[in-house]
Order: structure tokens, then C-alpha cells, then sequence
């Protein structure tokens, strides 16, 4: 029998939270049990039922969070560099917290909510976060502000260097003979940005 009133809600949010990235992380997505969560934090499943509601809105807080992880991860090597390279800073940071944390990353883009379901929106903030950064950095770079095009450009440069840090992070890069995927993504990235610079 599982404890039933150790913690409040809000700790148990926490504690289910902890338990089920740090699975993930272990496992990958593919791995990956809301029973075994259960298991792990000494309570039922019903418990992470009435908390999260279904194991794929638990994922999906567990993603969350990761973003918020990484965000604060390119944050702090932002901060780091201070006026230095800092596009090159982002495509590193891209790749860093890929390297670091492969699975949690990579459940991030493998789960899918069911159709008639959708994020809440506390989920929808801490995602687009991380965006935020790339596009505030983007338009620094280009002298301008961070206006409509701005944030297209920016969201096309994420998807540019999320297909190379991809193909590292499975190896698809090495089949095709890449040796530094990383300095690939940073030069589409620059190319990008002085063909709109040029504009």
C-alpha cells in the first residue's frame, strides 16, 4: 500500500516530477512507466493520476521542465560569455544540453500529446522560453529589434541547428561521413544571418 498524505499537493507535484525525469533520463521515453514512477516515489498510481490526470499530461511536465532546464542552462553560458561570440554560444549551448542530457532531450520531440488534448498554458510559457532567448539573441545580432521577421528567421535557425544536433545525437551524421556537426550547424546559422543581414 502506497503512503497516501505525506505531502501536500504541491510536493507531490514536485516529488512525481523528480522521479519521472529522472526516469526518463535513465530510460528514454521508450522506457518510460507512470507505474514505475509510482514505484519509485512509494505511492500508488492512482496517485500520479489524480496529480498529473494521465501519464501523457506527466510527460508532457516533464518536457516542461526540461525546457526550462536547458533555457536556464544557455542562460548561464550566455551570461559566461558575456559580449563574446554569442550566436556561436547558442548553437554550443544547442548541442551541450543534447550531449548532456540525450534522453530527456530527445523525449522532448518524440512526445506527442493526444489529439484532443493540448498544453496548459504554464507548459506553453516555460516552452517558449527557450525561444524567447534565441530570437532576443538573434536580433541583437542582426542590430535590429525583435520583430515579426526577426522571430521567423530565429524559429528557421532552431529548426536548422535541432536538425544537426539531431543527427549527432543518433549518430546519422557519422553514416554520412560529418566529423563536427556542431561547426555544420554554425555555419548554415551565420550564412542564414548575413543573407538577412544583407537584405
Amino acid at each position: 500500500m502506497g503512503r497516501r498524505s505525506d505531502h501536500s499537493r504541491d510536493e507531490l507535484e514536485a516529488l512525481i516530477l523528480d522521479a519521472g525525469a529522472a526516469l526518463v533520463a535513465e530510460v528514454g521515453l521508450a522506457g518510460f512507466s507512470a507505474r514505475e514512477v509510482a514505484r519509485r516515489i512509494g505511492y500508488s498510481i492512482g496517485t500520479i493520476h489524480n496529480v498529473f490526470g494521465t501519464s501523457d499530461r506527466l510527460i508532457a511536465a516533464i518536457n516542461s521542465r526540461s525546457f526550462a532546464l536547458w533555457a536556464a542552462y544557455l542562460r548561464e553560458r550566455l551570461d559566461a560569455g558575456g559580449d563574446g561570440d554569442r550566436i556561436a554560444t547558442l548553437v554550443n549551448g544547442y548541442f551541450g544540453f543534447a550531449r548532456a542530457h540525450p534522453n530527456l532531450w530527445t523525449a522532448i520531440y518524440d512526445h506527442r500529446l493526444p489529439a484532443e488534448a493540448s498544453l496548459s498554458e504554464q507548459d506553453q510559457q516555460a516552452r517558449g522560453v527557450l525561444t524567447e532567448i534565441v530570437i532576443a539573441e538573434v536580433a541583437h545580432a542582426l542590430h535590429t529589434s525583435p520583430d515579426a521577421p526577426v522571430a521567423a528567421l530565429a524559429r528557421s535557425l532552431i529548426a536548422t541547428v535541432h536538425g544537426h544536433c539531431a543527427f549527432a545525437i543518433t549518430g546519422a551524421w557519422a553514416l554520412m561521413g560529418e566529423a563536427a556537426p556542431e561547426i555544420a550547424a554554425l555555419a548554415r546559422v551565420r550564412e542564414a544571418l548575413a543573407g538577412h543581414a544583407r537584405r
